[in-house]
């Protein structure tokens, strides 16, 4: 009788019976929920990265990503071109731009006149780092920081960009930096899930975050970020009812594992254990969670540090202030998204408002983890999905202008976690316009990320529909030179 007939006929096959062993596959998984230490082999994928094992010694723990979503000048913060004020108003020179793809809001321009940034530039640190005025306090830390001139992208609009730089791709449906990160490592504390998202809103020209920038995509939905409100419930639904006792929840939850339990034995359907999973954690995270979000409690020097808006819930304060409380709780990545960057005008007026918001918690973080000890193992990154145009979008003014969109070179910065403290990384032409040393793509990067975390992205995959999968994709290449 041939395979498909018994599987057929007696409604079994291979994963049916190992279920129904007396220690199956359903089993195992329920048993590590409640003994965590008893089960940890390979994952589900079984051709993938065991759980909770590097391929080789990290030089950071956790990550905390300050997302500056909307795409911030990098001739505002980081890159100074004097040359772009001595020809203010002339067109950039066709050598320079060399037909390179334009958006829809300036493909009908006439002209593309420079513009020279409106806010002076200063060397800082020991090694002489041009910073804008609009960045004091990131200025102070500047010996810290890895600054990246380099980075660059194919995406030139910002749901394809901004997609590819959390995800790897362009297109939705894919695990995030932060899944991928909570497939391959999993959480240091059991209390609270490996991956955590924030959200703020500054007073600038806002691009909209949605959820498939924190998917799982086809890993588990166990890895999908957990995202905190602003709200008096910063985990929604997560609190018991008033009628209910703690005692009778966890009853609830019990029976309610010994029923999935059952439905799992019969359909094999992981998600029905992802299931068990999340309602396991979510019970665990409502001990955790409201001692972690209460940030009255912190003390004056760090309330003076990162500034007073951070004790108002859902600023970007509060958020950086509350990430750094997950990161050293064991959260191992902590993505905040802040939107208000898009200045397509009036950016003199709008810009200086989000640095303004941004720029002393950014820097007391840094100050914060490192007087803490924990800045060698925890890694920072802060930038946006790519830059903005050496030329005005629109008319060019005496006292304003726009930028628009620029894949072809932006700056990031990163700090702690394994990275070179205190250098710059690559350099573009004296226009702003073009890379003329060390690139670094986005598929770069995100091989960057993972090495510091002491995982090979051509190793850490998962099959789907016939296919293995990685968040480099098919390309990427680690960078030596950013490395400490």
């Amino acid at each position: 009788m041939s395979k498909e007939y018994l599987e057929h006929r007696f409604n079994i096959n291979r994963r049916h019976f190992l279920a129904k062993t007396a220690v199956g596959l359903g089993g195992a998984a329920l048993g590590s929920l409640l003994i965590p230490d008893l089960f940890k082999g390979q994952a589900d994928n079984s051709e993938a990265l065991p759980t909770r094992i590097t391929h080789f010694a990290p030089k950071a723990k956790r990550i905390i990503y300050l997302f500056q979503n909307g795409a911030p000048s990098q001739l505002e913060s980081f890159d100074y071109k004097p040359l772009l004020s001595k020809m203010h108003g002339k067109d950039l020179p066709e050598s320079i731009r060399q037909g390179q793809r334009l958006t829809g809001m300036t493909s009908g321009q006439d002209r593309f006149p420079l513009v020279g940034s409106a806010f002076d530039f200063k060397q800082y640190g020991s090694n002489g780092t041009w910073v804008s005025e609009l960045f004091p306090h990131t200025a102070k830390i500047v010996d810290d920081l890895c600054i990246i001139k380099s980075m660059h992208t194919e995406a030139i609009n910002h749901d394809p960009a901004l997609t590819f730089m959390q995800t790897g791709a362009q297109v939705g449906n894919r695990p995030s930096m932060g899944a991928w990160l909570s497939y391959g490592l999993g959480s240091e504390n059991e209390n609270l899930p490996a991956f955590c998202v924030l959200l703020s809103r500054g007073r600038g020209n806002g691009q909209g975050v949605y959820s498939k920038l924190w998917t799982n995509g086809f890993l588990d939905s166990t890895h999908q970020g957990v995202t905190f409100s602003s709200g008096e419930d910063p985990i929604l639904y997560l609190n018991d009812p008033d009628a209910l006792e703690r005692t009778e929840r966890r009853r609830m939850l019990d029976k309610m594992a010994e029923l999935n339990q059952l439905g799992f034995d019969g359909n094999q359907d992981p998600e029905v254990l992802a299931k068990i999973q999340q309602y396991e954690m979510a019970y665990r995270m409502q001990t955790a969670v409201p001692e972690l979000t209460d940030l009255s409690k912190e003390p004056d020097s760090i309330i003076k540090m990162y500034g007073p808006e951070c004790l108002v819930p859902g600023s970007y304060a509060a958020n950086v202030l509350l990430a750094r409380k997950l990161s050293e709780s064991g959260v191992r990545f902590v993505q905040l998204y802040h939107q208000g960057w898009d200045q397509h005008d009036n950016l003199p007026g709008q810009m200086p408002l989000q640095a303004e918001e941004t720029d002393r918690a950014s820097a007391a973080l840094i100050t914060d983890l490192k007087q803490r000890g924990l800045l060698d193992e925890t890694l920072v990154i802060w930038g946006g999905e790519f830059g903005r145009t050496n030329y005005c979008q629109g008319n060019l003014t005496a006292d304003n202008y726009g930028r628009d969109h620029h894949p072809r070179a932006y700056s990031i910065w990163m700090a702690g976690g394994g990275v070179k403290p205190g250098i710059v990384y690559g350099e573009t032409d004296e226009f702003g316009y073009n890379i003329t040393r060390d690139p670094v793509h986005v598929n770069d990067f995100h091989a960057s990320i993972l090495h510091l975390m002491g995982l090979d992205h051509e190793k850490l995959t998962y099959k789907h529909l016939g296919r293995r999968y990685r968040l480099t994709d098919v390309a990427g290449k680690v960078i030596p030179g950013i490395m400490a």
